[in-house]
């Protein structure tokens, strides 16, 4: 168990590491940042400058290295645009999405597991049939589109909710559904098949042979072993609700990483577009470690490794 769990922490350490050497190449293969902070008729001598006062001068490995040194004393420059360190606007952007993500988590959870143990235990019936057109649905809609046709219906017709920003909880009700409307869909079939296989299995058999209630038998053993795939995915499904926030926050000018980034490619503000990533992406792997450490502790042919 523990030779797993350092083993998992290593390929942790060492993703994050690959991860940080292509986003530094990927930002500085879309141009010079020096040319963004002068006007079209500036010298070269003001160009040489300015590169020189970015270190855009040093060779890459050494620009790679103070990359290195920068960030994991938590500078990441200032931006571009504002001119404003890059730590201070992630420092105001960053609890804005974790809220975000973890609302939508929350109904993902509420909405998808009930839906997933209905449409097993009552499979071939209307029940499930509608269920499955739902997790249907919801793997075909684009996030985007959804989140405009629930503006126009809740806010320009019906008037009933606010489109953009963040206040109460009214706000967080259409940023977060349509962020989660994809990850229920997922997590709904695939605890159904869980489910379905579990119901067949002999400890289920034996379960109610020994008299206990049908909803015993559903909703603590067959749905606690069944709920060890969608954990197994928990890494999956993080990373998924934070690349499809990006979008969110864009449709619902919701003041978050997402949106920040968005406005960081728009106007090629690359320590913003930098840092917004790399810090996006340890999250990620961070979540997914944590996530392969529980299952670990769940999955006693792991454990007893």
């Amino acid at each position: 168990m523990q030779r797993y769990i350092v083993k998992r922490v290593g390929e942790a350490i060492l993703a994050l590491f690959a991860l940080s050497i292509i986003i530094f190449l990927m930002v500085r293969m879309t141009g010079d940042p020096a040319l963004l902070m002068l006007p079209p008729d500036a010298g070269a001598d003001a160009l040489e400058d300015i590169r020189h006062s970015m270190g855009l001068d040093k060779p890459l490995v050494v620009q790679y290295g103070l990359f290195i040194r920068d960030y994991a004393h938590g500078s990441f420059g200032d931006s571009l645009r504002s001119k404003t360190p890059v730590s201070e606007l992630v420092k105001d952007r960053l609890p804005n999405s974790l809220k975000l993500v973890g609302t939508a988590a929350v109904i993902v959870l509420l909405i998808s597991i009930p839906l997933g143990v209905l449409s097993a235990v009552y499979r071939g019936t209307w029940i499930d049939t509608l269920a499955t057109g739902f997790a249907v649905l919801g793997q075909a809609v684009p996030v985007f589109w959804l989140g405009i046709l629930m503006i126009q219906l809740f806010t320009v017709k019906l008037g009933w909710l606010p489109s953009s920003g963040m206040g109460g909880l009214d706000h967080y009700i259409m940023p977060a559904f349509a962020l989660g409307f994809f990850t229920v869909a997922a997590i709904q079939r695939l605890l159904r098949s869980s489910m379905l296989e579990a119901m067949d299995s002999e400890y289920i058999k034996l379960a109610r042979i020994k008299g206990l209630t049908e909803f015993k038998v559903i909703w603590k053993h067959a749905l606690r072993n069944s709920m060890i795939s969608v954990i197994t995915l928990g890494g999956i499904y993080i990373a998924i609700l934070i690349t499809l926030g990006i979008l969110v926050e864009v449709v619902f000018a919701w003041p978050g990483m997402g949106r920040l980034m968005f406005q960081g490619i728009v106007f090629r503000d690359f320590p913003v577009v930098q840092a917004v990533v790399l810090i996006s992406a340890a999250i990620v792997i961070f979540s997914s470690l944590v996530v392969d450490i529980a299952y670990a502790y769940l999955d006693p042919r792991i454990r007893l490794q």
